[in-house]
């Protein structure tokens, strides 16, 4: 498989974030390396960090920004910086939690090596017979009801737009990670928005692949709360206004809502 560099926004992961699993996909894979954005962590995370760098300091990056700037923002300064430093063939982002197992990168892998037109594969979290989706009823309803008002609002027919498993190839970088994302919680679909307005709505069908998951699981101590939910729909209003005018010329444009 091609070099693959994954990014792991941290924010006070100090006894949470499992650096076994990462030395793990290490020695399973000799052409992944990570790197772990410190997100102006408060807590220890800082020395975690450190600590799994010296033991791979060929493979681990660590790339700390100075206050905490929210995961939209430490995912976009990591994915640059990796594309920077190691420019590989890919570059992906996992949640700190990994309640997406980092197994599962074998299957966007294997996804892009089958689709060469593939800029971008997403993990989903569809529930079927012979994968293990551990997730609460409450929010595979809220997840459900948030991709219907995604796709009214934005015409993104994608399935699980917010799971924290991604895979780009090092090309789509410069379009999708290029300028801030304008929402915290909703910048996944930003990207997918940014990747469709840049191709136009035919090439992005092929573009953009989602792979259902093999496991995954719901991991306690998310910082996605009540309040941050509350302002969803407005994020989406928001979303569509701002990217409204950026679309490729030709694309088919949806009036405002």
């Amino acid at each position: 498989m091609p070099e693959v560099c994954l990014v792991v926004p941290c924010f006070n992961e100090a006894s949470r974030l499992q650096g076994r699993e990462i030395l793990a996909l290490l020695r399973r894979d000799p052409q992944v390396s990570v790197c772990l954005v410190n997100d102006g962590s408060s807590d220890g995370t800082a020395d975690v960090l450190e600590a799994l760098r010296v033991q791979h300091p060929s493979r681990i990056l660590v790339h700390t920004l100075g206050v905490n700037r929210g995961k939209a923002e430490a995912v976009r300064q990591g994915v640059r910086h990796a594309a920077a430093i190691r420019a590989p063939a890919f570059v992906g982002y996992w949640d700190a939690d990994f309640s997406t197992p980092l197994e599962e990168l074998r299957r966007l892998q294997e996804v892009m090596a089958t689709h060469p037109r593939c800029l971008m594969a997403l993990g989903s979290r569809v529930k079927r017979l012979g994968s293990q989706i551990d997730r609460r009823t409450i929010r595979h309803v809220l997840g459900r009801l948030f991709s219907t008002c995604a796709n009214a609002v934005l015409a993104i027919p994608v399935y699980d737009s917010q799971c924290g498993a991604k895979l780009f190839r090092l090309e789509a970088v410069e379009h999708v990670f290029a300028e801030p994302f304008i929402t915290r919680w909703c910048f996944d679909l930003e990207i997918l928005v940014r990747l469709r307005n840049h191709l136009g709505s035919d090439a992005f069908r092929t573009a953009a692949i989602e792979v259902p998951l093999g496991q995954w699981r719901e991991v306690s101590g998310s910082k996605l709360g009540p309040a941050q939910m509350l302002k969803v729909p407005l994020d989406l209003l928001r979303i569509h206004r701002h990217y409204a005018d950026r679309r490729r010329p030709g694309a088919d444009a949806r009036p405002s809502p």
